[in-house]
């Protein structure tokens, strides 16, 4: 094992110790071999069987036989959950087939962070991700159940879905992916339609008909943001079926891994061993094999939160610092929209997540030694699925990529170093997503722009304003301030200023969007402004130099003991936010996970 990676695992291993054993212990006080109702009531009992059919009553009856939980995040707005909307009768139909019941024990809300970009709802976006977490512990506290299948892909839903299920840690559970949908139009065309919209050189028409031949059909999107980072996530923590994430809805590939995700439930039901409940596959190795992932793939910011707030459910402490360290050894081995044009379709044919995996583990990057839902060792998950006789069968992946455009191996990478590092200074502490930006752009040293909102910076781009060189500082858009929505809004115009020539990056305490682009972006900064961080005391003027390559966010000659921050009292009322103004008062920052509930 790289030297490294083995010293950062000890120092997380430490750190975490009282609260993963504290965990563990509760974990130990729920794990049992029988099944779990045969300690309730009569009346309980029947009240959890009687929509049942004949056949499911008589198993759940026995006390005997595995019944499954199926949480689900279906509905039919969002692209990527509206698979989902057949999987609960065939879930129950090879449930049955395999001498178990499946009961759908709950729903959960999904919301798309490319409906709300811009709009009033996604200030909800960060907030729903603990809402998910409470809705399915809710489903799963009837505790009739003995596994659980989770029916969850995009944004705040899978890491709100784990943040749930690590209270019910003791049963085996696993995820059933929809895939995504096909490749649509390429993506430098539709960056390119984007980019000639922001420039006024199409109109509003044409823009919506280049979205729409992007997102097209039901299916994740394809490019590479926090749904599809998600899906390579599952895998690397070994609780998604190898090779499966990237397999196209609609297909008999895709229905035959959703059975075979069945039959792999019960089987670890019936198997007894703790090392296949979610507790023991989810630890403190698991979580930094995922953040590995993260960083060979160039996967979203997003996770820099996520991962954070789902280790912390699982008693596992990590921090930017060990993302940042791990950057240094972990080499970015995948060129996906916005790191590259290719998109995630491309990504699966080339070798997809398993040809990740067998590389690094190859070159002692990754932790071999760890529970899945297949047993123990990621060794396993070096596989891509096949069919046979009209059943799946696994093969090992190739050693060599189907496409180096897309793929290549940890000893001949795209870059020897990782796509996301930690930047600190005397605004706070930040994290940069590299793998998409320049070199040449890794080092910003500009005056400061700062914008009360996105729609003042496109005020000022729309009025030829910005046409110089500049750093953006958007303050107030932390979660304590408004939710930490996505600013999204402002990749294409500060692409089209950086293509111009000009010197521009951007520093906020929001976020950006899982598809942040071209441009140096300094995020995620804390202390937020909102909590007095130093970033309410930047003023337009002053010199910041933002530097990817030394990690350092830095005002030059500041003067901020002779400021008084600035305050913005921002509205957190309409489109349903005002039932979210206590979480939001009780927020951590972003680095503790951005939580109201951990």
């Amino acid at each position: 094992m790289n030297p490294i990676l083995a010293r950062v695992t000890q120092r997380v291993v430490e750190r975490s110790k009282p609260t993963r054993e504290q965990f563990l212990g509760q974990m130990e006080s729920q794990f049992r071999t029988e099944v779990t109702r045969s300690g309730m009531g009569c009346g309980n009992l029947a009240h959890g069987f009687a929509g049942c059919s004949a056949q499911e009553k008589e198993r759940l009856r026995a006390e005997e036989q595995p019944n499954l939980a199926i949480v689900t995040a279906y509905n039919d707005m969002l692209s990527a959950h509206k698979p989902y909307e057949s999987y609960p009768p065939k879930l129950r139909d090879w449930a049955l087939e395999a001498g178990a019941v499946a009961q759908v024990a709950g729903g959960v809300p999904a919301m798309c962070d490319g409906i709300t970009q811009g709009a009033d709802g996604m200030e909800l976006s960060l907030f729903s991700r603990d809402a998910i977490a409470m809705g399915t512990a809710v489903a799963l506290s009837h505790n009739m159940f003995d596994g659980t299948l989770l029916l969850g892909i995009c944004d705040k839903i899978v890491p709100g879905m784990l943040m749930g299920a690590l209270p019910f840690g003791h049963l085996p559970t696993l995820f059933v992916p929809g895939g995504p949908m096909p490749t649509g139009i390429s993506n430098e065309e539709k960056a390119k339609i984007r980019q000639d919209y922001a420039e006024g050189k199409i109109d509003r028409a044409a823009l919506l008909k280049g979205e729409s031949d992007s997102y097209h059909s039901p299916g994740t999107c394809t490019f590479y943001g926090t749904a599809n980072s998600n899906q390579m996530l599952l895998e690397m923590m070994g609780l998604q079926l190898p090779g499966s994430s990237f397999v196209n809805p609609g297909t008999e590939h895709r229905e035959l891994l959703s059975r075979f995700a069945v039959r792999q439930l019960i089987d670890n039901i019936r198997n007894h061993r703790k090392e296949r409940a979610l507790a023991y596959i989810l630890d403190e190795r698991a979580i930094l094999n995922a953040i590995i992932g993260l960083l060979a793939t160039g996967g979203s910011t997003n996770h820099t939160i996520h991962l954070i707030a789902i280790a912390r459910a699982a008693g596992v402490i990590v921090d930017w610092t060990d993302f940042s360290e791990l950057s240094e050894i972990i080499p970015l081995m995948a060129r996906v929209y916005p790191n590259g044009v290719a998109d995630v379709n491309h990504f699966h044919a080339a070798g997809g997540v398993p040809f990740i995996m067998r590389s690094l583990l190859k070159n002692g990057l990754m932790h071999q030694d760890v529970n899945t839902i297949l047993g123990p060792g990621l060794d396993q998950f070096c596989r891509e699925s096949g069919i046979e006789n009209s059943d799946i069968v696994w093969r090992t992946v190739p050693e060599k990529s189907y496409n180096e455009a897309v793929l290549r191996p940890a000893e001949d990478p795209f870059q020897p170093t990782g796509g996301i590092r930690l930047l600190k200074g005397n605004l706070g502490r930040s994290v940069i997503k590299t793998s998409a930006v320049d070199p040449e752009h890794w080092l910003v040293e500009a005056p400061a722009i700062v914008f009360e909102s996105q729609e003042a910076f496109l005020i000022a781009f729309k009025a030829n304003e910005l046409n110089r060189d500049f750093i953006a500082v958007l303050p107030f858009q932390g979660p304590g301030s408004n939710g930490m929505p996505e600013l999204h809004k402002l990749t294409p115009s500060l692409t089209i200023l950086q293509k111009r020539g000009f010197r521009v990056a951007l520093v906020t305490d929001g976020r950006m969007s899982g598809a942040s682009g071209k441009v140096p972006a300094a995020i995620h900064l804390w202390p937020e402004a909102k909590q007095g961080g130093n970033i309410a005391r930047v003023r337009t003027g002053d010199r910041l130099k933002l530097d990817a390559r030394s990690g350092s966010l830095e005002v030059l000659e500041p003067n901020f003991e002779e400021r008084s921050p600035q305050q913005i009292e921002r509205s957190f009322v309409g489109c349903g936010r005002e039932l979210f103004a206590q979480p939001k008062s009780n927020v951590t920052h972003a680095e503790l996970g951005a939580s109201f509930l951990i």
